[in-house]
């Protein structure tokens, strides 16, 4: 293993690290920014489903007491979820590396503009169940396909009127579970080999001790704060991938 590629191993765990301790999601999202500069997609989605899955238990344990007081509206989304998480490992062995850099800097451009928004976007006081179920096979098809199941779910979540609180008690269970039964699924597959086995390990430790440190600033930031902090993480991630991908091409 060379030195720039722990280099961009060692930078992505961090920055995925400390966004899933912050926000409840984003591990690979933040990661594969770094990772896909270095490891070919399947490689590089098959570490970040590990690191995310284990990351995100620190985060659950914060919000548990949410998450027992309303588990029917988990269960909406992650249920279906389920369902995408095949179709998404299947479309991942066809996907080209340079769509899937793209896609993954659209959504971090997207996540960004949508929080730049949220102000002036109407907020849903009422339930849509169907709504639920459709943006839960969503996520898990992008779980599956790219480690990014939060894409989707992060965006319908935020349109209403919950705490951070309680979108993280839908994002964080939602997330840790599609992406670990993807890890799963790819393991049984015969993806993981020693030397992915050797960067999850080093991913690992960076990435746990950064979600503590997201986990501290969850608790001392406001919803103001937060929201912007996540739109510069999203706009400089989303911005340097999508050039470095379009400069290569």
């Amino acid at each position: 293993m060379t030195t720039e590629v722990i280099m961009m191993l060692v930078l992505g765990a961090a920055a995925g690290g400390f966004v899933n301790g912050l926000a409840g999601f984003g591990t690979s999202l933040f990661a594969l920014g770094f990772w896909l500069q270095v490891f070919p997609p399947v490689k590089a989605v098959a570490i970040s489903l590990v690191v995310a899955s284990v990351t995100g238990i620190q985060g659950l344990w914060v919000v548990r007491e949410t998450i027992l007081s309303n588990p029917h509206r988990t269960l909406r989304f992650l249920v279906p979820g389920f369902v995408g998480i095949p179709f998404g490992i299947s479309a991942l062995r066809y996907v080209d590396p340079t769509i899937l850099k793209l896609v993954v800097a659209g959504f971090m451009l997207l996540y960004g503009g949508f929080f730049v928004l949220r102000r002036r976007l109407p907020t849903l006081d009422h339930r849509a169940p169907k709504v639920d179920m459709a943006v839960g096979l969503t996520g898990g098809f992008m779980g599956g396909l790219a480690g990014i199941s939060g894409a989707v779910p992060v965006i319908w979540c935020t349109l209403h009127p919950w705490t951070k609180r309680e979108t993280r008690a839908v994002l964080q269970p939602f997330n840790l579970t599609i992406l670990a039964v993807s890890a799963v699924i790819l393991a049984f597959q015969g993806t993981y080999d020693a030397a992915m086995l050797q960067a999850i390990l080093i991913a690992l430790c960076v990435s746990v001790t950064a979600a503590q440190l997201g986990i501290f600033a969850f608790g001392r930031i406001g919803d103001v704060q937060f929201r912007w902090l996540l739109i510069i993480l999203m706009f400089v991630s989303g911005a340097v991938l999508m050039s470095r991908t379009l400069a290569a091409g």
